[in-house]
């Protein structure tokens, strides 16, 4: 019998209640087949333990591999090689620069000297190799220690044969790769341009060969988070290491105050799987449970506006809490502007950037620099509608023809009517004048012509004297260097113009089980819970309320993934 001292109910299923037999022993369970899951698994099993994943959905990959799977990982040895400038001193300066005083100091410097080594051990291990996105500014360049050219990495073409079977449980991605194409996370800076710039025609060409030769050798060519996901999977496949799908957790287990294994369903059986050394948490976030985002988070929010994982709803982060764990950064999440299409939101990452588009609030006046970090755009959104609810949620983009008709937009190419979908879900609205738009999303028409034309007029001159659009090198990255004298500034004038909703949405939760430098679990007082660890977004994240530069979520998953799979495996 399994006494439990945190968890009766758990102890009541495994003391033999009726609701299933023991499900097995293992060394380490894990909970979540996403990056931090994966590579913590991967870990382990190359440390010579015997490991379990569990994994709640019906496919492996979780939200990442819906994402595009940018990796931020100073100094790790793609970048090196790729000759850029990075020193750990900088990387140093520049992370703490960004997370401030709020994430301890040891937390980031065993992020910044784990991620390298983890990164080694992971092309190891499985067949991933990773690509530098050139050009992929760090978030804050400016800060000490920034890189204007960035530290983010991404990985390289996978052929999804490897998996065999078992391709077809990869999670789907958030955004298709268009037909016949081989396309990575960076080219899509250019494929926005390509009706307009000669590189971009270029890169999509590019991209169209890849595909042609991909189809040619006979490969299911995968790239961003599906190669990242299948990447990892192989990796566990080669290792023997078991992925048991549609197997959520119920709760942890508990002995004497320490983790030692987890209550899960499988196969419509309730049971206890033993894990002799601990159990990492790598379950993802909370942004699909409506009840812990209205408990959490600011408001509004709303389920229907986060593209992470539908199966994410906090399920690893309550069952740590109720095992003693602290709690974090709950309030905040991978925040950035969305439009909330029918069907599924639309996470905008160059469409708000681009020449020729401006957001405004309630009053038809603008509020913060468009091109910013997405997660500072919304930040700003939160605080400005917090004394006024309903004035900056929701905003609106707004572009016009000019603009429509230069550059790619989701996945409709230029010129192209936006789906009648869109207007019937109140996502877009469109008119001939301005006049006519102000009225279509309710913003005081006056207000409205005196902000396109000071904005207009700012474009022209080429400095945002408001908001500062243009001046760091991030904000030029998803912009077109055809237009001067500064790339992301145009002004509003071709009609007919367009405005899109634009919502508080999310890549998922950042807040979650707080853990020390070596990934394990702390209680309020900051003791260790013993045998239970966490990363990826079921746990608080070490970039604190802020975020350094692309793949600030991933890089950090699988690195501490790594850290609790040695801490485990040097026990």
């Amino acid at each position: 019998m399994i006494a439990a001292t945190v968890l009766p109910s758990a102890a009541a299923r495994a003391s033999g209640s009726g609701e299933g037999p023991p499900l097995g022993v293992y060394d380490v369970v894990v909970v979540g087949s996403g990056a931090a899951g994966m590579t913590a698994a991967l870990t382990a099993a190359g440390r010579g333990l015997s490991v379990l994943v569990v994994e709640k959905a019906a496919t492996f990959g979780g939200s990442a591999a819906r994402s595009g799977a940018g990796i931020w990982l100073p100094n790790n040895a793609v970048i090196l090689a790729a000759g850029v400038p990075d020193t750990p001193r900088k990387a140093a300066a520049y992370l703490s620069a960004v997370v401030g005083p709020g994430v301890p100091a040891d937390r980031q410097a065993a992020f910044l000297a784990h991620g390298p080594r983890m990164l080694d051990s992971v092309m190891a291990r499985s067949p991933l190799r990773f690509r530098f996105m050139e050009g992929y500014s760090d978030y804050y360049p400016e800060l000490p220690g920034g890189l204007p050219n960035g530290r983010s990495i991404e990985p390289d073409q996978l052929d999804g044969r490897l998996l065999g079977a078992e391709l077809a449980r990869l999670n789907p991605a958030y955004l298709a790769v268009p037909a016949g194409m081989v396309v990575f996370g960076q080219d899509y800076k250019w494929l926005n341009l390509a009706a307009v710039n000669a590189r971009g025609l270029a890169v999509a060409t590019e991209c169209l060969a890849r595909g042609t030769a991909a189809a040619l050798r006979g490969e299911k060519p995968l790239t961003m988070g599906q190669a990242l996901a299948a990447g990892l999977r192989a990796g566990l496949s080669r290792a023997g290491v078991p992925v048991w799908l549609d197997s959520p957790l119920v709760d942890l287990v508990q002995e004497g105050g320490a983790v030692t294994g987890v209550v899960v369903e499988k196969e419509g059986v309730r049971g206890v799987v033993r894990a002799r050394r601990g159990v990492v948490v790598g379950s993802g976030g909370f942004e699909h449970d409506a009840g812990m985002r209205a408990r959490y988070q600011q408001q509004p929010t709303d389920t229907r506006w986060s593209v992470g994982a539908k199966e994410n709803t906090g399920d690893g982060i309550r069952a740590g809490q109720r095992a003693g764990a602290a709690l974090a950064l709950m309030e905040d999440a991978w925040w950035g502007p969305t439009i909330p299409l029918p069907g599924e939101p639309y996470f905008c990452l160059a469409e708000r950037t681009l020449p020729g588009g401006l957001i405004v609030n309630a009053d038809g006046a603008r509020f913060v620099n468009e091109a910013a970090p997405y997660s500072d755009v919304v930040h700003v959104m939160y605080e400005k509608d917090r004394g006024a609810p309903g004035s900056h949620i929701p905003a609106w983009l707004i572009v016009d023809q000019n603009y429509r008709n230069r550059y790619l937009f989701k996945d409709i190419p230029p010129t192209l009517a936006f789906p009648d979908a869109w207007y019937g879900a109140g996502a877009a609205e469109k008119a001939w004048t301005w006049d006519g738009l102000a009225a279509r999303i309710g913003v005081p028409a006056g207000a409205l012509r005196a902000t396109l034309n000071r904005f207009n007029a700012q474009a022209w001159s080429g400095t945002d004297s408001d908001f500062r659009r243009g001046d760091s090198a991030y904000d030029h990255y998803y912009t077109d260097p055809a237009v001067l004298p500064n790339s992301c500034l145009a002004p509003v004038w071709a009609p007919p113009f367009h405005a899109f909703r634009i919502v508080p949405g999310d890549l998922g939760t950042k807040g979650g089980i707080v853990t020390d430098a070596r990934a394990r679990a702390l209680r309020e007082d900051g003791s260790v819970i013993p045998g239970l660890y966490a990363a990826g977004n079921a746990s608080a994240a070490v970039m604190g309320h802020s975020y350094a530069g692309a793949g600030s979520t991933i890089g950090p998953a699988m690195t501490f993934g790594y850290v609790a799979a040695n801490d485990l495996a040097d026990a």
